[in-house]
């Protein structure tokens, strides 16, 4: 049954939904989300609800509603095919998070490792922040910068169509701030969902989407309208230029305990599921003297997180909360922590690279669709698989475990340091590599009159 008449309708249920979610009010959450969980037949924007359920089945239809109402103008013709191949494809990126953002930690470092005589890169930004050191970063790795936020999306497409560009990068989908319209009216022949949305767009203007065999396996593969690039490691790029901060801070500094185990979790508070919150009550329970470090996404979320522990027969006091600190003391703090334990539905993205980058190891369970599937997709790529469970019950052994085993624990984390800087997942020039060949062989395809076709970037013996 569609949501009706909540705060006024479908539209409103969503909002409320939402910020029920990053108040951490599970109660009400709950309610509203089955209610709209009921249904993929009205259109709402949907990348909250990852977080709700592990069903790419469902998010597909709700994208496919999604885009096939709130995307409702003509379409533009396609550009005309060029007589000749071009020397350097013209690659186009739009996004609101040209910023200090967790787009720009990942994407920085593919930016900056493009082969500039094979390719010409091309950023239209629609944010509204539009200074900072990772703007100004964002607009030196780049060819061409464009500030399009107070522009239409028929205009920023004309703009692109202007500048000839061969493929059109949304790093956006339907997060927030989006403006997946611009790409309705085809700003570039091939057009690729790239990074920002963890899942399919469902919409037939959208031509490829970036994965691995991890994130979307056989089985999940009809729940996708886009033709799939899959990188041969990790769909996911990193920054190894990235900076730690050298600190002297201690434990205390925190609020942790000096000698008491700390479970770590930060992602935003939204992600975590009633099943996993479960799971860590049992841990602290189990753990004596350890504590669960949270990130604080606001104060309301702290309040109810510490009374969701108190309702589980936890100390609220055995829940500690980090605040927003500038990136590269961020990623220093994760030395004072033992162990990322992860949320399920929407796993750690950039907070699990973030942990491993810090050097600090990540468990998780592999889920079906594609956003319960990152943290998976990571530690392969780090070659730490042990680390990834297939259910709830061995997560919550796997993490016990190595709760209880301090030298095995520290032989993961000997591990983690030594392919770091070997194994792919953190190979920048590596990954922009595979990634180019993946853009090549999609223009490529086109070029030659091909329609899109599922394509597996291998790398070179």
């Amino acid at each position: 049954m569609p949501a009706r008449d909540v705060a006024g309708g479908f539209w409103p249920t969503c909002h409320l939904l939402r910020r029920k979610r990053s108040l951490y009010d599970l109660a009400g959450a709950a309610s509203l989300s089955d209610t709209l969980l009921g249904t993929t037949t009205r259109a709402g924007p949907g990348w909250f609800l990852l977080s709700r359920v592990d069903n790419a089945e469902k998010h597909f239809m709700r994208s496919r509603t999604w885009a096939s109402e709130k995307d409702r103008q003509s379409a533009l013709p396609f550009p005309a095919l060029p007589q000749t191949r071009p020397e350097r494809l013209k690659i186009g990126y739009f996004s609101a998070d040209f910023h200090d953002h967790a787009t720009m930690f990942l994407i920085a470092g593919l930016l900056r490792e493009h082969d500039r005589a094979g390719f010409e890169l091309f950023a239209y930004s629609y944010g509204r922040i539009r200074s900072g050191d990772w703007r100004k970063r964002a607009e030196g790795d780049v060819d061409h910068f464009f500030d399009v936020a107070d522009s239409s999306d028929r205009d920023v497409a004309d703009l692109a169509r202007s500048h000839g560009l061969d493929i059109a990068v949304d790093l956006k989908g339907y997060t927030e701030d989006a403006r997946s319209g611009i790409f309705r009216h085809r700003p570039a022949p091939v057009q690729i969902n790239f990074l920002g949305y963890p899942g399919s767009m469902g919409a037939d203007f959208i031509d490829y989407i970036v994965a691995d065999p991890t994130i979307i396996p056989d089985d999940q593969r009809r729940f996708y309208s886009e033709r799939i690039i899959y990188l041969p490691h990790s769909y996911q790029p990193n920054d190894n230029t990235r900076e730690i901060a050298k600190t002297d801070t201690t434990r205390a500094d925190f609020g942790l305990p000096e000698d008491g185990f700390v479970f770590c979790c930060f992602n935003n508070n939204y992600k975590i599921g009633p099943c996993e919150f479960d799971v860590w009550m049992r841990l602290l329970d189990k753990v004596d003297g350890s504590v669960l470090w949270l990130f604080r996404s606001n104060i309301w979320a702290e309040y109810n997180l510490r009374k969701e522990a108190e309702k589980r027969g936890v100390d609220p006091a055995r829940l500690v909360f980090a605040g927003k600190l500038p990136h590269p003391e961020h990623l220093a703090r994760h030395k004072h922590a033992d162990l990322f334990i992860d949320t399920f539905n929407c796993n750690a993205h950039t907070t699990a690279s973030d942990a491993l980058w810090g050097g600090l190891p990540v468990v998780t369970k592999q889920g079906k669709q594609f956003a319960a599937r990152v943290a998976a997709s990571l530690l392969r790529a780090v070659r730490l698989p042990e680390l990834i469970a297939e259910t709830e019950e061995e997560y919550e052994k796997r993490i016990l475990e190595l709760a209880s085993a301090p030298d095995k624990l520290s032989s993961i984390k000997t591990r983690l340091a030594e392919n770091r800087m070997k194994e792919p997942l953190f190979d920048t020039w590596r990954y922009t590599r595979n990634f180019e060949h993946g853009l090549r062989q999609a223009y490529d395809l086109y070029f030659e009159g091909k329609p899109p076709e599922d394509i597996w970037v291998k790398e070179p013996e």
